[in-house]
C-alpha cells in the first residue's frame, strides 16, 4: 500500500483553511451551518474557530434570525484585518487597486503616465502609490504587500522582467520597480494577473484560457486544481510555461505576411484583435468606439465586424487544441456583452464539430483587473498560510 504524504498536521492545517474560507466567503454563520457545509465535527469545528479567533480573523457578531428555538451566534469573518495592494503598470497609465481579505475591489486608481526607463518614472509611481494608500486610510502595518503586473515575460525564478515589447524593455530585475516601495512586492505578469482575479474564490476545478484584449494582448492558461495536495497562489492554478511564456496568444500567427505587431514580427493575433484596433477609429477612446457602435454607426459596425471575424478565428483554433472553456477579459471584454452571440455565431461556422459556442465566457471583472489580481497575490498567500 502506498503511504500517504499527507499527515495530521497538514489535515489540520487544510480544514483550518478550509473553514477559513467558508467564513471568509459567506460572511454570517453558526456553529452549525458551518459543521452542514464543511461536513466536519462540531468538535472540529470549535477548535478550529478558536484557533482563528485567535489570530485576529473571525469573531462573534451578534446572533443570527431564530428558526425555531434559541438564536444561534453569528461568526464572521473579519475582513479588514490584512490588505493588500495591486499596482498594473503599462506603457501609458499606471493603476492601483486596493483589497482586504474580502478578495473584492474596495478602492481602484487609474492615472494617465507614459513609462518612462528613468528613476524618475519609478519614484513618481511609488509616490502615488503612497498617495492612493494615504487616501484609502489603510493602516501600514496591516498590508500584506503591492503586488506589481507587468505586460511582459515576468521570471520568478531569476526575479527579473526578461522581456516586455510593450514597454520597450529586457532584462529588468524586480528590484528596479520596487526600489522605493516600502512593502513586500510580487510580480505578475498582466494576463496572468486578470486571470489569477478570475478563478481566485472559485471553489471548482476549472481549465480555461484567457485572452485579455487590451491595448496589447495577452492571455493565460487556468487548470485550477481543488484539493488537499493542490495548494496555493498562482502558480498552482496558470500554467506559465517552462520559460515564464506560457499563454502569450497575443504573438500566434494569426495571418502568415500579414500586418506589422509591435513585437517586430508580421501577422500577430495582436495586430488584428488589440483594443488599438479599434479606439484608433475613435481619436483613442475605446468608449466613444462602443457608444457609436450602439447608436448605429455603420462604418463602426463594419469595423467591429471584421474583428470579430479574426477573434472567432483564434477562439476557435484555441477550442481545437484545448477543448475548454475560453473568457474574453481585458478592455474589450468590458464591452463584449452585448455582443456574445454575434461572436458565438461566427465561432460556430469554424468549428469541425459544429458544437455550440457557450465555452465563450465574459470576464467577471472589468475594472483594473490586473492590479486587483496582483493584489491576490499577497491575499493567496496569507489564506494558505492560515
Amino acid at each position: 500500500m502506498k503511504k500517504s504524504n499527507i499527515n495530521n498536521m497538514d489535515v489540520k492545517r487544510f480544514n483550518r483553511n478550509k473553514l477559513f474560507r467558508c467564513v471568509n466567503r459567506n460572511g454570517r454563520l453558526s456553529r452549525t451551518e458551518i459543521v452542514e457545509k464543511l461536513g466536519m465535527s462540531l468538535p472540529t469545528v470549535l477548535s478550529l474557530l478558536g484557533e482563528l479567533a485567535q489570530m485576529g480573523l473571525v469573531r462573534e457578531a451578534g446572533k443570527l434570525e431564530s428558526t425555531g428555538g434559541r438564536k444561534a451566534a453569528a461568526i464572521m469573518p473579519v475582513h479588514d484585518a490584512r490588505f493588500a495592494v495591486g499596482l498594473d503598470i503599462t506603457a501609458h497609465h499606471v493603476s492601483f487597486a486596493l483589497t482586504d481579505l474580502s478578495a473584492q475591489v474596495l478602492k481602484h486608481v487609474r492615472v494617465i503616465q507614459n513609462f518612462e526607463m528613468s528613476p524618475q518614472y519609478i519614484a513618481d509611481v511609488a509616490g502615488k502609490l503612497e498617495d492612493f494608500i494615504q487616501e484609502a486610510k489603510v493602516p501600514k502595518q496591516k498590508i500584506l504587500g503591492v503586488g506589481v503586473s507587468i505586460p511582459g515575460i515576468v521570471d520568478i525564478g531569476n526575479s527579473n522582467i526578461l522581456v516586455s515589447h510593450a514597454l520597450g524593455i529586457s532584462d529588468v530585475g524586480f528590484e528596479y520597480f520596487s526600489r522605493h516601495i516600502p512593502y513586500r512586492c510580487s510580480f505578475i505578469n498582466d494576463a496572468n494577473a486578470a486571470a489569477f482575479a478570475e478563478i481566485f474564490d472559485l471553489d471548482s476545478n476549472l481549465t480555461a484560457i484567457l485572452f485579455s484584449l487590451s491595448n496589447t494582448v495577452g492571455g493565460a492558461i487556468i487548470n485550477k486544481a481543488v484539493g488537499i495536495e493542490a495548494g496555493g497562489g498562482v502558480g498552482s492554478h496558470l500554467i506559465l510555461g517552462d520559460n515564464w511564456k506560457g499563454g502569450e496568444i497575443g504573438h500566434m500567427t494569426l495571418f502568415p505576411g500579414g500586418i506589422p505587431c509591435y513585437c517586430g514580427k508580421i501577422g500577430c493575433f495582436d495586430a488584428y484583435c488589440s483594443a488599438k484596433v479599434l479606439s484608433q477609429h475613435t481619436g483613442g477612446t475605446l468608449e466613444a468606439f462602443f457608444e457609436q457602435l450602439a447608436e448605429g454607426n455603420s462604418r463602426l459596425a463594419a469595423v467591429w465586424d471584421t474583428y470579430l471575424g479574426h477573434l472567432a478565428i483564434m477562439l476557435n483554433n484555441i477550442r481545437m487544441l484545448q477543448d475548454c472553456s475560453i473568457i474574453i477579459g481585458g478592455y474589450v471584454g468590458r464591452f463584449m456583452e452585448p455582443y456574445i452571440e454575434l461572436l458565438s455565431e461566427k465561432v460556430k461556422r469554424l468549428n469541425t464539430f459544429r458544437e455550440t459556442a457557450n465555452f465563450i465566457k465574459i470576464c467577471n471583472y472589468r475594472v483594473e483587473a490586473s492590479a486587483f489580481g496582483a493584489a491576490l497575490l499577497f491575499i493567496e498567500d496569507f489564506m494558505e498560510s492560515v
